[in-house]
């Protein structure tokens, strides 16, 4: 556990590569039951959930020995694994419960392996897929910086997990992507923004350009033609 809150406490997410597998996210009501899976793991080691409720706050264990709780949880928190897939459980959840999950285990070198985090979201109200717009860059961006900076911003999507991935022709595009973190709106849903930024000369190379975007109420993709953008 020490390796992980070293790791974690840094920032929202972990400073190692995943090398264990867990979903992104997951939602329930409160008093619902959730699951939250874990693959990958040695059968040989033991696996351990920790629970952080602030970005870059050290996390706190919750199951420790595939399936032990610390006797400051209730019962309503368990493990337990089958093969190489661990599973925690969270009975009745409430909005206490609300915070990004995070899966440790050791690896057959005996090194600290660790999930990307899962955020669990207690719905207070319901789901909303993201209203997405999609903005071509600027005639002036292009004329005086050489450079092509794509805009796709999203809102009004609840719970706030989202993720975001550009395209060119098809072709999924990783490097001058940035994402900002989704952010609570007054109407308690969310916002965020993704960037897509390109030499100019590259911009040229493509025609279609889209923003693809992955929610669980409802997946959006707009779209643009590099010709009818003026």
């Amino acid at each position: 556990a020490p390796l992980l809150f070293t790791l974690l406490a840094h920032g929202s997410g972990s400073l190692v590569q995943a090398a264990l597998t867990q979903p992104p996210s997951v939602s329930a009501n409160p008093g619902q039951t959730v699951q939250i899976t874990c693959s990958g793991a040695s059968s040989s080691n033991s696996v351990g959930w920790y629970q952080q409720k602030v970005p870059g706050s050290a996390p706190v264990t919750v199951i420790y020995s595939n399936n032990k709780t610390p006797s400051r949880f209730s019962a309503s928190i368990s493990g337990t694994v089958s093969r190489s897939t661990a599973t925690l459980t969270i009975t009745g959840v409430q909005a206490e419960d609300e915070a990004v999950y995070y899966c440790g285990s050791r690896d057959s070198s005996y090194n600290g392996v660790f999930g990307a985090g899962t955020l669990l979201t207690v719905l207070g109200q319901p789901k909303a897929s993201p209203s997405v717009y999609l903005f071509p860059p600027s005639p002036d961006e292009l004329s005086t910086q050489s450079k092509a900076t794509l805009v796709c911003l999203l809102g009004d999507f609840y719970p706030g997990a989202v993720q975001v991935t550009w395209t060119a022709d098809g072709r999924t595009l990783s490097s001058g992507v940035e994402t900002s973190q989704p952010q609570r709106q007054t109407n308690n849903q969310y916002m965020a923004s993704s960037y897509l930024t390109l030499s100019a000369s590259d911009w040229k190379s493509h025609e279609t350009y889209a923003c693809k975007v992955t929610h669980e109420a409802g997946n959006v993709e707009k779209s643009l033609k590099r010709s009818e953008c003026s």
